[in-house]
């Protein structure tokens, strides 16, 4: 039986998806995108194009949550199935965008260079647990105006895995949809099977930029799956209680889900959030405090009552470093999220309010992801009933160690994590040298780095993707790309 967490009664989740439609009709959203809004007014929603500002319809609402998919996979750059977004199925992934990554030999948070999302994406390529990698590092040695369509271009590069990614230009994402119409070889294809997840933002309170809804638009024209991330902040941009930060998160949430579906109706997309609490102590949003968790795992609730698959940033920490807090609330975050029955599960290996990627907490966070996928597996009898057999088995040969039962069920029943995990005695931790966490962590990461195997996407996608890439560049006055093997 799998076990469940749930944070609402169906009454509760009916008032917050009331409420949020009430926000939205009542007072709207203001749109600085002049296409969404004309989407929006052809559909019968009242828009102000002096003031950029739009009522929605309740029956606008209604069209779009009926052409959502309840549903959706994702494949590698092979085409071969990785995820099925659906009911609580649970699929884990780093989180994205970060500009600084943890130095293991330093101890210092530092600028990530080209050479760190490298190693990056070669490690989630040896990382089985995560079935998806992402953008995860904002390199700081390529121009900045190709940043987006640079980390892109790396992860197809390295990886074999799908993406999850974003963009923070109109301009970026014309190129970063060529890069997977290349990997692809069609739009039709693409389509067929999704290779790249992306994220569109909106802006707390109840705003939209015009750059992300632009993204939106042309992702919708290919059928490229989206992820809809609000992060409003409890007590500053959002209210205070969990249930009103959660009402207003479902709102935000809701106009992206009805611009996409007007955009493209049956458009896979994915009900997210990256909310937080806002600590006024320190003036900081932590990501890993219980409150945070509580609205992720409420809000993937709210997500599964309108019938759409739920993406969550959490299994994350504020810590600073790979110390006892990092694990503490990465492991609540991800035991939360998996019991939660949570799709998308973004943000291992991240660190500072998701400023900060370390190499190190990935491979942490990846024996931590592997146990709360086991959590959710819950009890299986597994031959263990009638059990006086094996009982009887157990007193005559006064232990189960080779029984057949045993080494048939073992590895079913038991999860065996990586060397990072430490179980060993006193004694033997002693005889092998003592390494701490964060060293028996980096061994893994060089271990699973010096290891790599080249990603076998055809030479001559490479060669196209370096072209476009370059390209790019170039436009932007970056005569050359920073060193990378191709």
């Amino acid at each position: 039986m799998r076990p469940k967490l749930t944070f609402l009664d169906d009454s509760q989740k009916r008032r917050v998806v009331d409420e949020a439609k009430t926000i939205l009709c009542d007072m709207g959203m203001e749109i600085r995108n002049r296409d969404a809004l004309k989407l929006l007014a052809d559909h019968g929603c009242c828009a102000d194009f002096s003031k950029l500002h739009v009522h929605f319809a309740d029956t606008v609402i209604d069209k779009a949550l009926a052409t959502v998919p309840d549903a959706f996979k994702m494949y590698d750059i092979f085409g071969n199935e990785t995820h099925h977004f659906h009911d609580k199925n649970v699929h884990f992934t780093p989180g994205s965008s970060a500009l600084l990554i943890l130095d293991h030999h330093s101890k210092k948070i530092r600028k990530a260079l080209t050479s760190d999302y490298i190693a990056f994406a070669k490690l989630v390529s040896g990382l089985p647990c995560y079935k998806a990698q992402s953008t995860a590092m904002v390199p700081d040695d390529i121009v900045q105006d190709v940043a987006d369509s640079f980390r892109l271009f790396l992860s197809l590069l390295y990886c074999e895995k799908p993406v999850i990614t974003g963009a923070f230009t109109i301009e970026s994402i014309k190129i970063m949809i060529n890069f997977l119409l290349a990997v692809r070889g069609s739009a039709a294809a693409l389509a067929e099977k999704p290779l790249a997840l992306f994220t569109c933002c909106p802006l707390a309170p109840l705003r939209w930029s015009d750059v992300t809804p632009q993204n939106l638009l042309d992702l919708a024209e290919y059928s490229i799956p989206v992820e809809i991330v609000s992060m409003p902040l409890s007590g500053f941009s959002a209210p205070v209680t969990l249930t009103g930060i959660l009402t207003q998160l479902a709102a935000e949430i809701l106009s992206g889900i009805v611009i996409g579906q007007l955009a493209k109706p049956g458009l896979p997309m994915l009900w997210g959030g990256s909310p937080s609490i806002f600590d006024i102590r320190y003036e900081t949003t932590p990501l890993g405090a219980p409150e945070t968790i509580m609205i992720n795992c409420a809000n993937n609730e709210i997500g599964t009552f309108l019938g759409i698959p739920t993406q969550a940033y959490i299994a994350l920490s504020d810590s600073k470093r790979l110390d006892a807090q990092a694990g503490l609330e990465s492991s609540m975050g991800a035991s939360l999220a998996a019991l939660s029955g949570i799709n998308s599960v973004s943000g291992p290996g991240m660190l500072d309010f998701e400023n900060c990627q370390s190499l190190e907490k990935l491979v942490l966070d990846h024996e931590i992801c592997s146990g709360a996928l086991r959590l959710v597996q819950g009890f299986e009898d597994n031959e263990s009933f009638p059990i006086l057999p094996l009982m009887q088995e157990l007193m005559q040969e006064q232990h189960l160690l080779i029984s057949k039962h045993t080494r048939k069920y073992l590895k079913r029943e038991h999860t065996f994590p990586g060397p990072v995990i430490n179980r060993a005695s006193e004694a033997r931790f002693q005889e092998e040298g003592s390494r701490d966490l964060e060293q028996r962590a980096h061994q893994e990461v060089e271990r699973i780095v010096s290891g790599y195997t080249p990603s076998a996407l055809p030479k001559e996608i490479r060669t196209e993707l370096i072209r476009l890439m370059t390209a790019e560049a170039r436009k932007y006055g970056q005569e050359n790309l920073p060193e990378f093997n191709d």
